[in-house]
């Protein structure tokens, strides 16, 4: 971790479920200071008594700020001497978002732009923002805020001088705050029937370590205005259930399905058909460098690329499919799993 030795990082939205995994894998490393950036206190006492008793000789490295990314002054008091940043503050449930839209402009889009301007009037090194894969072909609320933060760090990156910007889109996160496998595991604590929205549903999956890593390959390999994403493997959502129901001694006839929520898809994309055009592949993960023509199109010609008619997007239903072995493994090595599986407490972050 030499790169952060004796850096200053910020995290906004940084009591959530990524900035706990950042804090768990960065705080004994040689790093200076991790700021955690959130408008929630209760969250931040939480997190302080959380790591001042698992990581005492490092914890004093955490600094809280309370603040909102809609508020520009409070970030900018908080942005003051740093050097990274990690910009995960978000609205991202599906369902709420499509009731109350404005909320995520306020919070995505305004939020994301007062972040990046604040970042580059302190002359931070680099920002990185996290996306999601409802960014790509939205169709919610969710999605369509976090595209349009897509296309504004794409276009503060074109004008941020030392300051590099960069995003990362990735699918569903397991065991996240917010996520379904922990309510299916308190379903069937309870006797309850699992509830699943569709069988045939797919949806990418990661860990919060994989999130981490797709963070830190962007902050490491990613230039000024890239979309990086990582080449995750998909499930379907009743291979999913199954895989809990296996690990918690769920019964799967008693599986039942609900219908898609407001604003779901079938399946979700990483990479659009465009995108996959001029994507560049590097190993596992992709990069989309930004288009950095100006408005002056009269002088570019270009003829039509044959790779746009040929080329698939990558999404949760071409990707490598899970069976429900593979499933069991990947769920079984979670940490939040074993934990419960063990009877230790977990809190979802």
């Amino acid at each position: 971790m030499s790169v952060f030795k004796d850096k200053v990082l910020l995290i906004t939205g940084g009591t959530g479920s990524f900035g706990n995994a950042v804090l768990n894998r960065f705080l004994r490393t040689d790093i200076g200071e991790i700021r955690i950036f959130s408008r929630d206190e209760k969250k931040q006492d939480d997190m302080r008594h959380d790591f001042q008793a698992r990581m005492p000789e490092v914890a004093n490295k955490i600094k809280f700020y309370i603040g909102d990314v809609r508020n520009k002054s409070t970030l900018k008091y908080a942005m003051k001497g740093v050097d990274y940043v990690f910009h995960a503050a978000a609205l991202k449930q599906v369902p709420s978002c499509e009731f109350f839209p404005m909320e995520a402009v306020k919070t995505n889009v305004m939020g994301t732009d007062n972040t990046l301007d604040a970042a580059i009037d302190a002359g931070v090194k680099c920002v990185i923002c996290l996306s999601t894969d409802k960014a790509a072909y939205p169709i919610n609320a969710m999605g369509i805020t976090k595209a349009i933060e897509e296309k504004i760090a794409v276009a503060k990156s074109r004008l941020s001088g030392n300051t590099k910007i960069c995003c990362t889109r990735y699918g569903n996160v397991m065991c996240s705050r917010g996520s379904v496998i922990p309510l299916w595991i308190d379903q069937i604590r309870k006797g309850n029937p699992i509830t699943l929205t569709e069988p045939k549903m797919t949806r990418f999956i990661m860990s919060l370590e994989e999130a981490v890593d797709l963070v830190l390959f962007a902050f490491e390999h990613g230039q000024n205005g890239d979309i990086l994403v990582q080449k995750a493997p998909a499930c379907t959502i009743q291979t999913q259930a199954e895989a809990v129901c296996e690990l918690f001694g769920g019964k799967k006839e008693n599986i039942k399905v609900i219908g898609i929520r407001h604003g779901e898809k079938m399946y979700e994309t990483l990479l659009t058909k465009e995108e996959c055009a001029k994507a560049e592949d590097m190993g596992n993960f992709y990069r989309v460098p930004a288009d950095n023509r100006d408005l002056n199109y009269d002088k570019y010609f270009k003829e039509g690329d044959v790779k746009l008619a040929t080329i698939d997007e990558f999404n949760s239903d071409n990707t490598y499919r899970l069976n429900l072995q593979e499933t069991i493994d990947k769920i079984a090595s979670l940490e939040y799993i074993q934990n419960e599986l063990n009877g230790v407490p977990n809190i979802v972050k």
